[in-house]
């Protein structure tokens, strides 16, 4: 991976079943490209290295199994949140406060305002 850069097609090829086309990742909705970003941030962050990341995306999909109807995304999600609470970054209990602050924080924002979190 270029150093600071964002993943090349060398190091994409190495994540396992990555929904793509010929210019890159394709993300059905917009919370599966934030997932990609924060992972690729992350990264770049220098929070876990690109193999690390491979072997949690992958332990994640051999864990799932061949009958899993969950979406890829919801996948890289879970290898995301697995590897972050592994490295100490976060808890679950964290995440899962986070989570529910930025839900609360976008029910309650008109639309068209930004989105801010009130971290109390």
């Amino acid at each position: 991976m270029p150093e600071g850069g964002l993943p090349d097609a060398a190091s994409l090829a190495e994540v396992p079943a990555l929904p793509r086309d010929d210019e890159g990742p394709v993300f059905k909705e917009p919370w599966e490209a934030q997932a990609f970003a924060m992972t690729v941030k992350l990264h770049q962050a220098g929070v876990f290295t690109w193999p690390e990341w491979v072997d949690a995306l992958s332990a994640e999909i051999a864990s799932a199994g061949a009958d899993t109807d969950k979406p890829y995304y919801a996948l890289w999600l879970a290898a995301l949140e697995k590897l972050v609470a592994g490295k100490g970054v976060a808890s679950f209990a964290e995440m899962g406060t986070l989570k529910d602050a930025w839900r609360d924080a976008y029910l309650g924002t008109p639309h068209g305002q930004p989105v801010e979190l009130n971290r109390g």
